[in-house]
């Protein structure tokens, strides 16, 4: 693939992250090739990818000034919640701007990533067969939404039993007594899609959630913070007031009254399915107890039969191209400087394996993950002595990237970051890497 004897590096996936990776490893003259399993870039945007877990009605949760990159505006006219095709078409846009897609291979899948003597051993698979090359470091920008999170109840639904990750069509409800098990944003779309084609809908739920309305004033709601400076527990208050004002209590809908803060886990955007509880059009059920064939018992005694159950129960990270060993990951995810630098199990020196996009915050967007992108670029591309600075510095105490907030202990949760402290020490960081 390459001749050069400059280091050269592969980055894995040509979504948002794999995408500022590449502009940004462009930008600071640092060679690389990418790889994508899909045919164009988009990545989980990119609802023709065989990969892509994008269902027809999806849309942005954030609105498109918080979440587009800063350098490429979406174009005049984009809506402020734009759905999955405005935003396939605005990374290909990016691409050709930039001139990104040249650097990719497509339609190839990465198959292993392995140590050896200078590098990393990237392996692939293609149409044409397989192939590997060796790489001063490797990119992990395959995303975090693929891998579908299938929980195991007891017993066995002899029903229709379907993972929100291959769900993309309403029709697939007609007619049907339907059960969804999850209220996170993906199933709460779900739930709001469903209403108009099923016969019947439930959720099964195991907490509460918090609410949040896409507009307030309106203007988009992420675009109206005042309080985002706030101490964690000033801005808690604040909002959960705030928020039963405009939306109501969702415990009076039927939902747990949750046993956490505000922002302790990623809020609902999507006010609307409280409008169809409030018309009856949904009920709120508990946590499964068991399957037996069709029916479905909770665990406060109740039961009830239904046609298809759908699981909008999350997706796990997934670099399986990989071992385990090489992201320190020793929980429920990668253990990571700044969520990018990766070492191995018990070292504090980094290995030359980076990860791009595993983070989640409040309002982070795709700009977030640029200057991750950012960042990193200016590591590879510095002189040793101030690469050997940075990495003293990390093999010290690490940042705290919560901003005071107590996030939940869950899987979901485990790479949760506070956007405005992330992002404040990422781009501290990078203006002390001078090149």
């Amino acid at each position: 693939m390459h001749t050069s004897t400059a280091p050269r590096y592969a980055i894995i996936g040509a979504g948002p992250s794999g995408l500022a990776g590449a502009r940004t490893f462009q930008k600071h003259g640092l060679a690389f090739d990418g790889f994508e399993a899909a045919s164009e870039v988009g990545g989980l945007w990119n609802i023709d990818n065989p990969r892509s877990t994008m269902y027809e009605s999806a849309h942005l949760i954030s609105s498109k000034t918080t979440t587009q990159f800063a350098e490429f505006p979406m174009p005049d006219g984009t809506p402020d919640y734009p759905g999955h095709r405005a935003l396939q078409k605005y990374f290909v846009g990016f691409s050709r701007e930039f001139d990104l897609a040249r650097h990719f291979r497509f339609d190839t899948e990465v198959t292993g990533i392995d140590g050896v003597d200078g590098g990393w051993r990237v392996t692939w698979r293609d149409k044409a067969g397989t192939g590997s090359a060796i790489y001063a470091g490797v990119i992990l920008a395959n995303g975090t939404l693929a891998k579908p999170s299938v929980p195991r109840f007891p017993g066995t639904f002899t029903g229709e039993l379907l993972h929100s990750s291959q769900y993309k069509s309403a029709d697939v409800f007609r007619g049907k007594r339907v059960l969804i098990i999850g209220a996170g944003n993906s199933g709460c779309d779900i739930a709001v899609d469903a209403v108009h084609h099923a016969a019947s809908i439930d959720m099964s739920v195991r907490r509460g959630y918090y609410f949040v309305p896409r507009y307030l004033l309106g203007r988009p709601a992420d675009t109206l913070n005042p309080s985002r400076m706030l101490p964690a527990r000033v801005k808690q208050w604040i909002d959960s007031r705030l928020l039963k004002l405009f939306t109501g209590d969702p415990v009076t809908f039927g939902f747990p009254k949750p046993d956490y803060r505000i922002y302790e886990s990623h809020p609902i955007v999507n006010t609307l399915v409280l409008g169809h509880l409030g018309q009856g059009d949904l009920r709120i059920r508990p946590d499964i107890d068991r399957f037996e064939g069709k029916t479905v018992y909770f665990t406060d005694g109740t039961s009830d039969d239904y046609d298809l159950v759908m699981l909008a129960t999350g997706y796990e990270l997934d670099y399986g191209f990989i071992d385990k060993s090489h992201l320190n990951w020793t929980g429920m995810a990668p253990t990571l400087f700044l969520n990018i630098f990766g070492s191995d199990i018990g070292s504090t020196t980094f290995n030359g394996v980076y990860v791009l996009g595993m983070v989640e915050a409040i309002g982070l967007g795709w700009q977030g993950r640029y200057e991750q992108a950012e960042l990193l670029a200016r590591y590879l591309a510095a002189d040793p002595a101030t690469q050997l600075r940075f990495e003293e510095l990390a093999a010290k105490r690490w940042p705290d990237l919560t901003g005071g907030y107590h996030y939940l202990g869950i899987e979901r949760m485990s790479y949760y970051v506070n956007k405005d402290a992330y992002r404040r020490v990422v781009n501290r960081l990078a203006r002390t890497l001078k090149e």
